[in-house]
């Protein structure tokens, strides 16, 4: 591990472990997966209002926080980002036992699912061969844009009721929102949830913008480390 980033001592293996988990790049792959689970399986079975549960919420925070693990080398970025998802991780976990809130649970995942969003990426856009690996952490980036406007949607109707129109509200939990912000964000639209308020017609289309942009901006970084990598990398993708 560079100097420039705090070091383990051999008393953690469980920390030096989840860092190394982080660093590879089949992290990203189970990373993707995981990701594929929750907004595309999970959804159904979320219990009525917010659909969270105390052990989703430790599981959450602890990713979070490994994520940024993954940045040790990156000095005061990382002790910064380090920071911010220590108080992120802590408020979500807290609302369990002390009143907080909504509309600060909703900013506290907001930012632990950037700074998530920051790790994938910069694990996917690295310098380096293109391996299976990169490219799925490229699709759990796009997955988690999505998420990130789901939360994003859901904190706006908390501030100003009735900014959407349709079958969502603030009870009806994160089904609503993962589902309009993948329809907003693949530019399908069904127009079954309406954004009526400013902010969230801004919102959507930000988000309706930012899809397409993204793919194409994946594909030529992708395009591009293919071909800075050379033909002569294929040894190195086989033992990634």
């Amino acid at each position: 591990m560079s100097s420039r980033g705090p070091t383990f001592s051999r008393g953690w293996p469980v920390i030096e472990a989840l860092v190394r988990f982080w660093r590879s790049e089949k992290g990203l792959s189970i990373f993707s997966a995981w990701l594929l689970v929750f907004v595309f399986v999970l959804p159904p079975f979320f219990p009525p209002g917010t659909g969270r549960t105390f052990v989703g919420d430790a599981a959450y925070a602890l990713l979070l926080l490994t994520g940024v693990l993954a940045l040790s080398e990156r000095g005061l970025a990382w002790r910064l980002l380090m920071a911010a998802a220590v108080v992120a991780a802590a408020v979500f976990l807290a609302s369990w036992f002390v009143p907080v809130a909504p509309p600060a649970i909703r900013l506290t995942s907001l930012l632990s699912l950037a700074l998530l969003l920051v790790v994938v990426l910069g694990q996917t856009f690295r310098r380096g061969p293109v391996t299976f690996h990169r490219i799925q952490g490229g699709i759990a980036a796009y997955l988690l844009l999505g998420v990130i406007w789901a939360e994003a949607f859901g904190l706006v109707e908390l501030l100003r009721p009735g900014a959407f129109s349709g079958p969502v509200n603030v009870a009806g939990g994160a089904r609503a929102w993962v589902y309009f912000s993948f329809m907003t964000l693949t530019t399908v639209g069904y127009g079954d949830i309406l954004p009526v308020h400013p902010a969230a017609r801004s919102l959507a289309m930000l988000e309706a913008v930012t899809g397409p942009l993204y793919i194409a901006i994946l594909l030529a970084r992708l395009v591009s480390l293919a071909v800075t990598a050379g033909p002569g990398s294929s040894a190195d993708r086989e033992r990634e």
